[in-house]
């Protein structure tokens, strides 16, 4: 990296920026150099031994190798191919927002979601996916001052061949010198590196390429003689059988004829000569080959994705159950892998550009990269309705995280309960905004109320305030103009009943508790309210009364 003019802008760190770096592409492919285009292949007549030279040059830091072949084995094991791009497309399926803790500059916060909304941020978070095959992944971004900012406009992904690691410790990437030594080590903010944590150790052998390169030498030599074995399958063996007596020129042409009979379906052969065809079992090559390179291919799955069921179908099937744990063990992997990617994007990106428009912070946004899980919204539903009333305490924005719904803009329209008149109508009617909503009809009484919990009783869709239960519930199919309904009629029967209840519950009442009052125990008790005549022939003929009238009412109804 060429030393040049620093300027007032300041990163995170408090140190200048060079703003001529940001604006011009510092590792761009060249046409001679370190950064030249690599043409040969490391792929083509791999072996064994070439491969463990390979991975000792990479151990040392030459790793420009062993990078080659993890691109070469991207072009040609199919199956790793297949399993790195799945793992790479499902940081596709997470929420990127941006979180704001408390202190934070709602200007940078409104920047950052800026950045977050560009439609190439989500390329450049698929290009540090680059990483979990090869080990590193390195995007350079090209700054330029757009909406009154100093922003990335373009976000360049860098062949990780231009870079090299440090000689010491294998810790700090670092640009390619042309002589093929580590130059000047790469930082925020002119480069974004990614380095997947996959397993410790240095950066370069934490790439799953690693693992994956042995799978891939196996499964080339497999393929070879299975490809060498399907050649000549269904092609009889032809036995030519030739008398003793015969010459050399004899055993010749019957040679020449049971070769070519395999392509021209015709020949000549001398009189006593004869060729013999033996069928081969073709199935003999699946069983050995086949069921080889599906064991390789079934390892890559596991050390990519960490299963197997969502990779491949056995041909036995799977459970239910077996699919749902293996699944859920991607997805750990999915939150792993967003929880790395934003770690990133925070310290590379979010934080530098921060600085350099708004200066140092004490506090910075975040960009936050969460999947939304498969959420059981019916149990929720069901545990909060019991819960909430019981008093738990729980925030909204809980709720809207795990049921996936986002927080409504200001002049969205919003959902909301229905009444009963409308959804019996299937319309909703909304009064003038010049008039009042007309309050609901009052039913009429013969009798005053007796007290509150008669007039509680007597308004439909009322919840007693003695029991908490619900006894006027209205039906959406009555009509809450009439002034009168079937429960009304009921409600008012029983206000009726209860404004004499003092008169009737007294002296029942006082009776019982001298009878029980004098008693020593409890068969003393028994006789003493046989003996005392308590009269409840007013509560008789007061729920005779009540009963009468309903059962009529509901005759008439009907």
């Amino acid at each position: 990296m060429v030393e040049t003019r620093r300027s007032s802008i300041i990163g995170p760190d408090g140190q200048p920026i060079m703003v001529p770096l940001l604006k011009g592409e510092t590792a761009a492919p060249e046409r001679y150099g370190a950064r030249a285009l690599i043409h040969y292949s490391e792929a083509s007549g791999l072996t064994p031994a070439r491969l463990g030279e390979i991975m000792k040059g990479a151990n040392m830091g030459l790793a420009k190798p062993y990078l080659t072949l993890a691109i070469d084995m991207e072009e040609r094991y199919l199956h790793y191919a297949s399993q790195l791009q799945t793992r790479r497309l499902a940081l596709d399926g997470v929420t990127i927002s941006v979180s704001a803790p408390k202190g934070v500059n709602p200007k940078a916060v409104d920047f950052v979601e800026s950045l977050i909304a560009d439609p190439m941020f989500p390329d450049m978070v698929a290009s540090l996916q680059d990483g979990v095959g090869k080990g590193y992944s390195v995007v350079e971004p090209i700054w330029e001052y757009e909406g009154g900012a100093l922003r990335p406009v373009v976000y360049q992904h860098r062949d990780p061949r231009y870079f090299r690691y440090d000689e010491v410790g294998l810790r700090d990437l670092c640009l390619l010198e042309d002589s093929g030594l580590p130059g000047t080590r790469i930082e925020a903010p002119y480069f974004i590196k990614h380095e997947p944590y996959l397993r410790a150790g240095s950066p370069v052998r934490r790439g799953v390429a690693r693992s994956a390169a042995w799978a891939f030498v196996m499964q080339t030599f497999a393929l070879q003689d299975w490809a060498a074995f399907c050649e000549i399958y269904g092609i009889p063996f032809r036995i030519g059988k030739f008398h003793s007596s015969a010459t050399n020129e004899d055993k010749a042409t019957l040679l020449r004829a049971v070769r070519a009979i395999a392509n021209d379906a015709a020949a000549i052969i001398p009189q006593g000569m004869e060729i013999d065809f033996q069928e081969t079992n073709g199935n003999r090559g699946e069983a050995v080959f086949g069921n080889f390179i599906s064991y390789l291919d079934g390892k890559v799955s596991l050390i990519i994705l960490g299963q197997t069921m969502t990779a491949e179908v056995s041909k036995s099937g799977g459970s239910l159950a077996q699919a749902k744990v293996q699944e859920n063990v991607r997805m750990d992997i999915v939150r792993f892998d967003a929880r790395q990617n934003s770690a990133t994007v925070n310290r590379d990106l979010i934080r530098p550009a921060v600085a350099m428009n708004f200066g140092p912070q004490d506090i910075y946004p975040t960009v936050q990269m969460e999947l939304a899980e498969n959420e059981d919204l019916a149990a929720l539903g069901a545990f909060l309705g019991q819960a909430v009333p019981l008093g738990l305490k729980v925030s909204q924005s809980y709720v809207r995280k795990r049921a996936s719904i986002p927080e409504p803009d200001e002049d969205e329209e919003l959902l909301g309960a229905a009444r009963a008149a409308d959804v019996s109508s299937g319309a909703e009617e909304k009064p003038p905004k010049d008039e009042k909503p007309a309050a609901a009809p009052k039913r009429a009484s013969n009798k005053n109320k007796a007290d509150d919990k008669s007039d509680a009783l007597a308004s439909f869709g009322g919840v007693c305030p003695s029991c908490g239960e619900i006894h006027g519930t209205r039906l959406a199919a009555d009509d809450p103009t009439q002034a009168i309904t079937a429960l009304d009629d009921t409600d008012t029967l029983i206000d009726e009943a209860l404004t004499d209840w003092r008169e009737i519950r007294d002296p029942l009442l006082a009776g019982l508790l001298a009878a029980v009052g004098r008693a020593e125990n409890y068969e003393e008790a028994l006789a003493n309210i046989e003996k005392a005549g308590i009269d409840s022939a007013p509560l008789q003929e007061a729920l005779a009364r009540a009963t009468a009238k309903s059962r009529g009412l509901g005759d008439v109804r009907d």
